[in-house]
């Protein structure tokens, strides 16, 4: 059974400005049932994360600005979002949702979380929309506690990971992977495993050969047992943010790529959503929704 991570305190409201990246965690559960991709049976919702595994990928001090609400202006205004609890809350829920989501993903083969995929935080600080490091936190879980050996993290959002890549900078048993937009943000990148930055306007036929050479490249280096998937949508030609040029047809050639991957290497992969800023709505909710009709199509 495709298992999904959600909760009703993934759609927290927020100041009218910034409710605008937020719309889709609402839309995407009634789209997938609406359709009838999957049924109530297949979501669950998370408990918050427990402590420990925060403080197994986040400094102290950090967790501790997070909780006491005590981060600085400039702190907060790198995040992008203004710092509530409501906030702090959603990302811990977030993150024990996309680790329950890799628990699934081990016993069925895949698993979603229909929000995660929060990416610029480092360990000491956010940035752009993301708290806590729901990937990188998932990876030290499967990690030490014995489920994986070797982690790939593939990031297809059209940003780089930088906090990921930080994080498991020196981290042998963590691959971390990006591919993303040469002059998109962050302006100043990490060093990841592998990072691939592709040029403004690349459409579906470049983006795609480029992404199965670089799988290809990565299974020479590294051979996974765990796969997270970091599936961001801003790589389609109307995303505000993006600057690529991908159709919906190429986004789902994407996913399918990724996941008929994992399929074949028998690895299991967790899927998080990550970022889409397209001006409609109804085109991100589609680009996401993509990858739940795969998963069901290929496993289930």
């Amino acid at each position: 059974m495709l298992k999904i991570a959600f909760s009703p305190i993934y759609k927290h409201p927020l100041p009218e400005n910034h409710r605008f990246p937020m719309e889709k965690y609402e839309l995407l559960p009634g789209q997938l049932l609406y359709e009838g991709v999957v049924t109530e049976e297949n979501f669950f919702e998370p408990t918050p994360v427990s402590e420990k595994w925060i403080l197994n990928t986040h400094t102290r001090e950090y967790w501790n600005k997070l909780k006491q609400l005590t981060l600085s202006k400039s702190e907060v205004r790198a995040t992008g979002f203004p710092l509530s609890k409501e906030l702090v809350d959603r990302e811990v829920i977030i993150v024990q949702g996309s680790i329950q989501a890799a628990l699934y993903a081990l016993e069925y083969g895949v698993a979603m979380n229909i929000a995660g995929g929060t990416h610029h935080a480092f360990a000491d600080r956010g940035e752009g929309f993301c708290l806590l490091n729901d990937i990188a936190v998932v990876a030290n879980y499967l990690i030490d506690n014995q489920f994986s050996k070797k982690v790939l993290i593939i990031d297809l959002d059209v940003h780089q990971g930088n906090g990921t890549a930080s994080i498991f900078a020196d981290d042998p048993s963590v691959f971390t992977f990006s591919m993303h937009g040469e002059k998109n943000y962050p302006m100043h990148k990490e060093v990841s495993d592998l990072d691939c930055a592709v040029a403004d306007g690349t459409g579906d036929q470049e983006y795609l050969a480029i992404l199965q050479s670089q799988l290809e490249l990565i299974l020479k280096k590294f051979t996974p047992d765990f796969i997270i998937y970091q599936s961001g949508v801003d790589v389609l030609d109307s995303d505000k943010l993006g600057r690529l040029s991908l159709s919906l047809a190429g986004v789902k050639t994407r996913d399918a790529i990724i996941l008929k991957l994992a399929k074949s290497l028998n690895v299991p992969i967790m899927c998080c959503m990550g970022g889409g800023y397209s001006s409609q709505v109804s085109k991100i909710v589609e680009a996401h929704t993509m990858v739940y009709r795969l998963a069901q199509e290929l496993y289930f």
